[in-house]
């Protein structure tokens, strides 16, 4: 299969259940609802060595928000329940309470709930107060500028981590315009993200290490200064490759993110599409990229 000239590549992207929360951010101006979201997922890149996998989803208008204010979503997703339950409550108290006019409410409907803002409320130090909206609890904490607003309990839910798939280029600058035009795609998408900086990972990476205690060390096959000391997974005229990593809300979130990336990436200068995976036994979701592909509109 090709596309614009890529080879796109007969394998699949190996995938893993995640939990998930969505966070629906307001303030006074769109800059402060993004700005109070960009720092609540502040290193929230892999939870190979972080505690969540966090990203924007969408800005929010005024009509689409609880308290009629601009806003933003946010997804979070972590390995364990408990961990995730933990990392909301820390970036929540210490990224959105703290930035001038936020208010943070649930954005995702579950029949599993966390009492997030319960937690968070003990910052009032005594002086927070509850409001009952509906069948819905909302704590208000007192701050220099008014309140923090933040309703009690928030869904949880299953989600999908580790989509992705990498773009080789025959030379640097081609693989990384490619890369930044699969993130945009993405990005563009709700219900998915893409958590490495920029969406974008240059350090593709595979399971275990030679060193004790690491989860997870560099993928050699992609790493073009090893080919001559390893088995290669590079075409010989490739000299980069970037990964993009997905998360979804489901698995057609990041079914459709990967397909919108993936075309968007075909760009002069890529060689072919792949993606990670370590046959089948890391997550039992696989993407083939050729049947993602397929789904949409026939490839050439």
């Amino acid at each position: 299969m090709q596309i614009n000239s890529v080879m796109i590549e007969d394998t699949f992207a190996e995938a893993f259940p995640m939990w998930l929360a969505r966070l629906v951010i307001t303030a006074d101006t769109p800059y402060w609802a993004q700005t109070a979201a960009r720092y609540a997922t502040g290193l929230a890149i892999s939870v190979v060595g972080c505690a969540c996998e966090a990203g924007l989803d969408a800005p929010l208008s005024e009509e689409k928000t609880p308290d009629g204010r601009p806003g933003v979503g946010m997804l979070i997703f972590g390995f364990t329940r408990q961990g995730l339950e933990k990392t909301l409550i820390t970036r929540i108290g210490q990224a959105v309470l703290t930035t001038p006019t936020t208010a943070c409410f649930n954005g995702l409907e579950s029949q599993d709930q966390a009492k997030i803002g319960a937690k968070v409320r003990f910052f009032g130090n005594g002086f927070q107060s509850s409001k009952v909206i509906g069948d819905t609890r909302y704590w208000r904490i007192p701050t220099a500028d008014g309140e923090f607003l933040v309703q009690e309990s928030f869904g949880i839910s299953q989600g999908v981590g580790g989509g992705n798939f990498l773009i080789l280029g025959e030379d640097r600058a081609s693989a990384l315009k490619a890369a930044e035009a699969a993130a945009a795609a993405i990005d563009a998408l709700p219900g998915v993200i893409a958590p490495f900086p920029g969406g974008i990972c240059r350090s593709p990476s595979q399971p275990g290490s030679r060193y004790t205690g690491l989860r997870a060390s560099t993928n050699a096959a992609f790493c073009p200064t090893l080919r001559n000391r390893v088995a290669t997974k590079l075409p010989d005229n490739a000299q980069a490759a970037y990964e993009i990593v997905l998360d979804g809300v489901t698995v057609q979130a990041v079914s459709d993110g990967m397909r919108d990336g993936i075309r968007a990436a075909c760009l002069p200068g890529i060689i072919s599409i792949s993606a990670g995976n370590y046959g089948g036994k890391l997550g039992p979701y696989h993407f083939h990229l050729h049947q993602i592909l397929q789904a949409e509109a026939p490839c050439v």
